[in-house]
């Protein structure tokens, strides 16, 4: 074989998708099944679709769908800040500048999610938190911003997009470091202005990265990580802030049923499919780029 190093390579990344995603697969048979600890996988009973009928007949299931759906319409909302970001970093002359504000704002990044949580609690809180200390020296009042649920999905968001700006902005700068200069030599000489090259040459020549990270965000609309909302929800949020993966959580881990966690785990799933397969089947009709 001619190119074995390259499937050497390959290999740790299908062993790692084989260990850890397919083979797990094997478990979500229990969403279908009354599940019996003690007579294991296999032999527990089949219960059909009874786990997902009780999902969709509970009080919670609107509001879990409204919840996830806002948070993750926000999210995408935002979708163009890297690329504006990138776009404006690559028009930067200064290097020294461009680099200093590339690393401040790729450090974010590596903040693990606990510390920006606690973090938030520390400037947020209204009592001695920055925030509300700078908003009662103006002459407002200490806003509850953690116990608001009018609050959560701002700063879940906000937060979220202040700490993957930098690095979103990574393939996009990649992909802009690749554009022929001799595009924008001839466009100068035949006199446009910067703003013209960015929307003439710049964006489409990383139109196709654009539309594959956004079918890959839409791949991922319903998978809200639980992590940071569960740090952060609490009695008083919990209208804006109980998500599906949070209830998959409170009801498989710790109410320990594993059955039904895992139906509602897997309905998640199905939804994603669906919408990565639909957006997928639009941006291969109106372009050229999509991922099959």
């Amino acid at each position: 074989m001619k190119s074995w190093q390259l499937y050497a390579f390959l290999l740790p990344a299908v062993l790692y998708f084989t260990i850890f995603h397919y083979i797990p697969m094997y478990g979500v048979q229990i969403g279908f099944k009354d599940y019996i600890a003690t007579l294991g996988i296999t032999d527990s009973p089949w219960v059909g679709f009874e786990h997902f009928t009780r999902f969709y007949n509970s009080y919670y299931f609107w509001r879990l769908i409204k919840n996830t759906f806002a948070i993750s319409f926000y999210q995408l909302a935002l979708f163009p800040l890297p690329i504006l970001f990138a776009l404006s970093l690559n028009e930067l002359k200064n290097g020294a500048f461009k680099k200093w504000m590339q690393t401040l704002t790729y450090a974010p990044h590596f903040i693990s999610v606990v510390v920006v949580v606690g973090m938030l609690i520390a400037f947020l809180d209204p009592i001695s938190g920055l925030v509300n200390n700078v908003i009662v020296k103006l002459g407002g009042e200490a806003i509850p911003f953690l116990t608001s649920p009018g609050w959560f999905r701002h700063i879940y968001v906000w937060s979220g997009e202040w700490q993957s700006l930098g690095w979103g902005t990574i393939i996009y700068l990649a992909a802009l470091a690749g554009v022929n200069p001799e595009l924008h030599e001839s466009a100068s000489i035949d006199g446009a202005t910067r703003v013209q090259k960015i929307w003439y040459i710049n964006i489409p020549s990383i139109m196709p990265a654009i539309v594959v990270l956004f079918i890959l965000n839409i791949g991922k609309f319903m998978s809200i990580g639980f992590e940071k909302v569960l740090l952060m929800q609490n009695a008083l949020n919990s209208e804006t802030s109980d998500i599906i993966q949070t209830f998959v959580y409170q009801t498989g881990i710790i109410g320990g049923e594993y059955d039904f966690s895992a139906a509602i785990g897997l309905f998640d799933s199905v939804i994603n499919l669906i919408l990565l397969i639909i957006v997928n089947y639009f941006a291969r009709r109106v372009s050229e780029n999509s991922l099959w």
